[in-house]
């Protein structure tokens, strides 16, 4: 079992940076890829960035490519996702995520999810 739990989210101009963290606890943390999801008001969930366990391999989406940074602590049990440059259309509930693969297969743990709003 993990647990996630986020942090970090807040309201911010555009061409800002925010830095949003995710904790978890469970010893099957470094043994996952950890990964970023976001989900729009009246918009389906969708897939933002993914670090995997070995190698600290990254998957990122296009919209974010160049923007987001994901990185992990496995000393820490943490995840972040380093954002900047960022747009209005960032704006979303950003969720924490934790799966053999969650790029593309759907995670099997899920963050309460935090608030990223980019005014203008």
């Amino acid at each position: 079992q993990v647990q996630l739990v986020e942090s970090g989210g807040g309201l911010v101009q555009a061409g800002g940076s925010l830095r949003l963290s995710c904790a978890a606890s469970g010893r099957a943390f470094s043994s996952y890829a950890m990964g970023w999801f976001r989900q729009a008001p009246g918009k389906e969930r969708v897939f933002v960035a993914q670090i995997k366990r070995i190698g600290g391999y990254t998957a990122y989406a296009d919209s974010v490519k160049g923007r987001f940074t994901i990185s992990r602590d496995n000393t820490k049990n943490t995840v972040y996702l380093q954002m900047n440059s960022l747009k209005p259309e960032d704006t979303a509930v950003y969720y924490c995520a934790a799966g053999p693969e969650i790029a593309t297969m759907p995670p099997a743990y899920w963050g309460q999810g935090t608030q990223v709003t980019v005014s203008s």
